[in-house]
């Protein structure tokens, strides 16, 4: 790291950082609409094997939950310490909105989630469906605010600078700010797929070995319908959000497709080694005017080049093959999504013996196939956004603080080590909670522990024990 100058150590700690944290609210905010779906079923058919799959789902949600938290607290840190031009110039905007995502989302999840947790043998059936269904608000109100900033740090609008500092003048307009609405999409959308690959994934692994339970089978065709659901969808929003790109952001839009000169009928770029001294595309594999095409609608389309932008663009080489491995993986969650489908059709009148090995094979490696996904189209978003740290507005370089280049590398070092284990314990906490169904002693219990055989009632009766709780 010796090459490296504060400013530069000071981002990638930030991306470190913020790489780590968003794994876990992505998969937090759609896991809590994915139990409530398995306590809704359970609740309209009273039957048990929705229920055991809401307390499995329910205890890698608190564990995903309490990294998220713990994560989050350490980045806001860095606001202070390697970001203080960030909040002595933009803080009017961002600290509101992030004081509207603590007030109103994290206080709400954090009450709920111990509803959720332990309170299910203490409250009624219906408190504890409501205290699910506020979690499950919670989470995507928290993801409102955050990205409402994010997108108006890319798309700035409603404010005027004062004495060098941004002052409201519209809230409606800082939060919907151009890219919002599209990021805001793009970002659920990641998240719901995040998630039905996780669910996939741990199913395939527990029907791999041998569990072939009603549980494990309603769970596994919950994350294939999930994701094949989509998987299309997303492909159409991300399709819309390039094209707001294209309109508010082309220098991060020609870094993404590797254009360098303004042409019209621009080809689409599908291999290249991008070469940002030399302004130009080594080994290029182009497909003519397709590019103009779903950019501009129109195979004559012009579009800007990075020579329009020159010392205003980003780096290109990571912007580029970012991109190319978000957009990769989502074709690769298409194709197994819906060949796994066809698998798992309702038509299908013993899906456990339908399912080949192979197929679920590929499901336990495409687990935290969305994680890879979600960190290439982050990075795509946020280096594409450089030298801006506010677009127009602030750049990196004036925001930074004035600590040291070593002192910084060495929190970086720690920060990447303490990381790289928290990953590795909470993907093998999670096959290890697939392999070893937890007892009803566990410090993440369903509430019903001193409940008298909670899982011996017949359907019938338990349908008829949540209706009287209702």
């Amino acid at each position: 790291m010796d090459g490296l100058d504060a400013v530069v150590l000071a981002r990638i700690q930030f991306a470190a950082n913020m790489s780590f944290h968003i794994l876990f609210p992505t998969i937090s905010i759609s896991l809590a609409w994915v139990l409530l779906f398995f306590k809704l079923r359970f609740v309209k058919t009273g039957q048990q094997h929705w229920m055991d799959a809401y307390q499995f789902w329910v205890k890698i949600f608190a564990l995903t939950f309490a990294l998220g938290v713990v994560s989050g607290i350490t980045m806001s840190f860095q606001f202070g310490t390697n970001w203080p031009g960030f909040m002595e110039k933009v803080g009017n905007i961002a600290g509101p909105l992030l004081a509207y995502e603590v007030l109103t989302a994290f206080f709400l999840e954090a009450t709920m989630l111990g509803v959720m947790l332990f309170g299910r043998a203490r409250v009624s059936e219906r408190m504890h469906t409501v205290a699910t269904l506020l979690v499950a608000g919670g989470t995507t109100l928290s993801a409102f605010w955050i990205l409402a900033l994010n997108s108006w740090m890319h798309t700035p609008a409603g404010f005027e600078m004062i004495d060098g500092k941004a002052h409201v003048t519209s809230w409606f307009e800082v939060i919907f700010n151009p890219s919002f609405p599209y990021r805001f999409t793009h970002m659920l959308l990641a998240s719901g797929l995040t998630v039905a690959f996780l669910v996939a994934g741990v199913s395939a692994y527990r029907w791999l070995r041998k569990e072939r339970c009603a549980e494990v089978m309603a769970s596994l065709r919950t994350g294939i319908y999930l994701a094949a659901i989509l998987i299309p969808m997303q492909i159409v929003a991300g399709d819309l959000h390039g094209l707001n790109t294209l309109e508010h952001q082309p220098a991060k839009l020609a870094a993404m497709e590797g254009i360098w000169q303004t042409q019209k009928g621009v080809p689409a770029v599908l291999f290249a080694l991008p070469d940002q001294k030399a302004h130009e595309n080594r080994y290029e594999i182009a497909i003519p005017k397709l590019a103009s095409l779903y950019l501009t609608h129109s195979l004559d389309g012009e579009v800007k080049g990075l020579n329009e932008f020159e010392g205003k663009h980003p780096p290109v080489a990571p912007v580029f093959w970012a991109f190319r491995i978000m957009v990769g993986m989502g074709l690769l969650m298409l194709a197994v999504s819906w060949s796994s489908l066809l698998q798992l059709a309702p038509w299908k009148k013993d899906p456990a013996r339908t399912l080949k090995r192979w197929q679920a094979m590929i499901l336990v490696a495409m687990t935290f196939a969305g994680w890879v996904a979600l960190i290439a189209g982050w990075y795509t978003t946020e280096i594409g956004r450089q030298p801006w740290l506010v677009s127009g507005v602030l750049t990196a370089a004036d925001a930074a603080s004035k600590v040291v280049a070593p002192k910084i590398a060495l929190t970086l070092a720690l920060y990447l080590t303490l990381y790289a284990a928290l990953i590795v314990a909470y993907v093998s906490v999670v096959f290890y909670l697939a392999r070893h169904k937890t007892q009803a002693n566990s410090p993440f219990g369903s509430g019903m522990e001193n409940t008298p055989n909670p899982v011996t009632y017949p359907e019938k009766e338990v349908r008829l024990k949540g209706v009287a709780h209702a």
